[in-house]
Order: structure tokens, then sequence, then C-alpha cells
């Protein structure tokens, strides 16, 4: 059975402002969130580090801050994290047993940005091992469920954070995406998330527990939210420098390039349906549609490259295996060489399109599983079974690339949420989160 979700809880942009105009405190606001996060939270299993005490001090001092003027443009506004980035005083383990004891002495950049934007910190959100599956489930804290289906995966790694979002508990996230980490639960549990341009954010204390290293090729973290407007303050306040405002006010002239095959990854029908449901609607709304074009970079041969740089980044600091192996430096410069020259492919692509509609993924939310290898996992997709592992070709195009993209919810399979995906050019993160919102009002 789902959990009743809470569809008229406001945004974080609403909500504050209510806040603002002392229509409820901030102490009341994070008491409710609190009360949310007891009363949904038990079969669900998303805020798995709780900080409520010191999240009421915060609250208190929110509304000291609005009294006396200062306050900022989350003030009092209920947040959580995910359990991946360091909060001075709590734990962060990633999901590992070894790591299970380990304190954080200091706020990773994202916190201390939106504690600086006065929003309050309930908590952390449940993630896989290593942040490494497309469910999460871990020996410290178990499994996350879908709010929409307690049978099925709420997504993986920031799957804690979009099941709080999905069931009302917060307006607003942090995650992180690597390998869809942020857009595939997004698209599980009917959110919206932002994986930005590469380098946009900081990763600062967004570190596997007791490291401290130079930032990952391909991972970035980034915000969640029920809400395009949310996402796009929450990147304005946690990015490096300030991005360019959107090209685009409406759909009209917009070219946007529909992929809605892959030759590697196979797409279920309800998925294919919101994709041309998006599409359809950008076009009456006035943008202009392709679905192919002769620069289009040979995506067969650019995922087997995106995986090798995956893994090899993923398992950098681990011992070497057969599975894993050494590559050496020679071996890595010509995976960054081999990147380099892809992504020149798909900026020269942009120069013929605004936009790119794609997947998220094939399906929407898959059952959970007990099998830890995607090489042993498969997907029913329209009925035939079909190998789990090629289904992150569909996040690789813009991960392996460095491009923004937004995941977006446009449709439906049943009762279970359809995501699709929003690519945009280098740095245009804040148009793809308008673009992205365009959607969501008309489909979402």
């Amino acid at each position: 059975m789902p959990i009743p979700h809470l569809q008229n809880e406001p945004s974080a942009l609403e909500l504050a402002a209510q806040i603002a105009r002392g229509e409820l405190s901030a102490v009341e606001a994070t008491d409710a969130a609190i009360g949310r996060i007891e009363r949904l939270d038990g079969p669900i299993n998303a805020v798995v580090v709780r900080d409520f005490e010191r999240a009421r001090d915060q609250a208190k001092a929110a509304d000291i801050r609005r009294i006396s003027g200062e306050a900022g443009p989350l003030n009092g506004v209920p947040v959580t994290v995910k359990e991946s980035f360091n909060i001075a005083g709590l734990k962060t383990t990633w999901g590992f047993e070894h790591a299970r004891d380990f304190v954080a002495q200091e706020d990773a950049h994202a916190v201390k940005r939106l504690k600086s934007a006065g929003a309050v910190v309930l908590g952390k959100t449940n993630v896989p091992v290593a942040l490494a599956d497309l469910q999460s489930v871990n020996p410290i804290y178990g499994r996350t469920s879908n709010p929409h289906d307690l049978s099925r995966v709420p997504g993986g790694s920031s799957g804690g954070g979009a099941a709080a979002l999905a069931a009302g508990m917060v307006p607003l996230e942090f995650g992180s995406d690597i390998g869809g980490s942020i857009r595939t639960p997004c698209h599980f549990c009917g959110v919206i998330g932002l994986k930005p341009t590469y380098g946009a954010i900081p990763i600062d204390g967004h570190y596997a527990p007791g490291t401290a290293g130079a930032p990952s090729v391909l991972s970035m973290t980034g915000p969640m939210a029920r809400s395009t407007d949310d996402l796009a303050l929450a990147l304005d306040l946690t990015s490096a420098f300030p991005l360019p405002r959107s090209r685009h006010a409406d759909f009209r002239g917009v070219r946007i390039l529909v992929l809605d095959t892959h030759p590697l990854a196979q797409v279920d029908g309800p998925v294919a349906a919101a994709l041309r449901a998006a599409a359809d609607a950008a076009a009456n709304a006035g943008a202009i549609l392709s679905h192919t074009s002769p620069a289009m970079p040979d995506r067969e041969a650019m995922h087997p490259a995106y995986v090798k740089m995956l893994s090899t980044a993923m398992s950098a600091r681990l011992p070497p295996t057969d599975a894993h192996p050494d590559i050496g430096m020679r071996g890595w410069l010509q995976l960054l060489d081999q990147q380099a020259d892809i992504t020149r492919q798909w900026q020269r692509l942009f120069e013929d399109f605004d936009a790119i509609f794609t997947p998220v993924f094939g399906t929407a939310a898959f059952a959970h599983t007990d099998e830890p290898d995607w090489h042993k996992r498969n997907l029913t997709v329209n009925g035939k079974d079909t190998p789990f592992v090629t289904q992150i070709a569909w996040i690789g195009q813009a991960t392996y690339t460095g491009l923004p993209a937004v995941s977006v919810p446009v449709g439906s399979d049943g009762h279970l949420p359809v995501g699709i995906q929003v690519i945009t050019p280098h740095w245009q993160d804040h148009s793809a989160l308008a673009l992205a919102g365009m959607l969501y009002k008309m489909l979402g």
C-alpha cells in the first residue's frame, strides 16, 4: 500500500515567504516537519540520521533573525541532506560497516551554504553502500522504500532524499550524482532533481568517511525538491560562481532533440509514452522538435567509455581487483582524453539544439532486490527480460560529458511516477530548470 502523500505541503520558497510574513514561526515549521517525519517515515525509512534537537535550536535562531531583519532566503525552512554529506557532530558512513562510528568535524560546502541562507537541517537521508546502487539499502540503516509503493525501490544513491520529498516530509534536499544518483530517485519518486554542470558546485565535505581527497571525476552534488524554483535558488546559493540566467521564458522557438531510443538500453511503454507527452507538450507550446541529427555522437561507443571511467573513479581508493585493475597513469590519461573528445562532440551537437529530452531510466521504479551485482539483475521491459546494467546508458549521456540535466516527472505507469531528463549545454543549468519547470506545470 502506498503512503499518503502531502501534496499540498508548500515549497521551500513558499514556506520561507510564510515565515517571513510571520504567518508561522521557524520553530512551528520545524516542529511540523519533525511531526511529519515521525508520523510517516516508519515504513519508508528515509530520514535515518535525525538531529531534531539541534534543528529546534537552529529554528529559534531563525526566528530571532527574522525579528532583527537579518533573515536569509531560506530562513527557517526545514531541509534534509544525503547521508554522504558531512555535518559536524553527525555520523557519515556511506553505508560502510567499517565507518559505522565515524563522526564528521566540519560541515560540507553545501550544508554551510544552506545554513548560511537560514535553512534548518533536520538530519540526513539514507543511501546504498558506497553510494553504488540504484536502490538505497545498507547494513547500518536498512532499506528505504518508495512512498508510492513500499514494495519498490526509491532509487539510489539519493533514494532516502527523494522518498522524503515525495512523502512531503521536507521541501528541499541535497544529493549527489555520479551514476544517476539524483536523477533516478527523482524519476522513481516523482520529484525534481538537478545534476549540475560538472564543477558548478564544490563537493567539499562530500567524501568517503575519513578521507578528504581530490574531487572525483564525473561526481556532482545538487539539489532535489518538488519545485524548480526551489532548485534554482539552491543552485544559486551553492554554486561556486554565478551561473547564466535561463535563455528561455517559454518554449517558442526552442530547438529540442528527442532521444527516445538508445542502441544499448530499452524503454518500457509507459516511459516512452511520458517522453512523447513531454515532447508533444513542448511542441504545442512552440518548440521545434527533431529526433535525429547528423552531429549525434556514437552513443554505443560512448557507454563503455563512461562505464570504465565510472568504475575506475569509484574504485580508485580501493585495492586493485580483477574487476577493477590498476590502469596506471597513462591508462587514466587516455580515459580523460577520450572523455574530452566525446564531450566536444556533444558541444558541437548543441550548436544545433537548445535542449535534449531523453529517459532517465527505462522503467518506473523496480521491485526491491537482494541481488547486489548489477550484471546479474534483469528488468522486465515491454514484457521481456532485459539487462539491468545497460540502463545507466541513459543517464551517462549527461554525466560522462559533464552536462547539466534535470529529472522532472511528466507521466505515470499506473500508480508509479515517470520522469524524463532535460539536458542543456554546459553552464546552462538555469535553462534546464526553466524548461523542466514549464513541463512540470503542464504535465507534472
